[in-house]
């Protein structure tokens, strides 16, 4: 999951070297937090967090079908 995000997203910016992914793994959800260059972060979120939000929906489909359950963040 951690590298479908990553390919994702760094097909998305202009600094693809500057993303990093931290997988935090709990009892029933993991988290994926999603850290970039200040520049690019307008780029992953989107008009009205469109582009966010198909990225997330594309992760909650795969996990879904793994039976988990993922969220993910963007931290500044």
């Amino acid at each position: 999951m951690k590298e479908l995000i990553e390919f994702i997203v760094k097909a998305l910016v202009d600094d693809p070297a500057s993303i990093e992914i931290k997988e935090v793994t709990g009892n029933k959800v993991t988290i994926y937090e999603l850290r970039s260059a200040k520049d690019d972060i307008g780029k992953i979120i989107g008009k009205r967090g469109r582009t966010i939000g198909a990225i997330r929906i594309l992760i909650n489909a795969v996990s879904a079908r793994q039976g988990k359950k993922t969220v993910l963040e963007i931290i500044e």
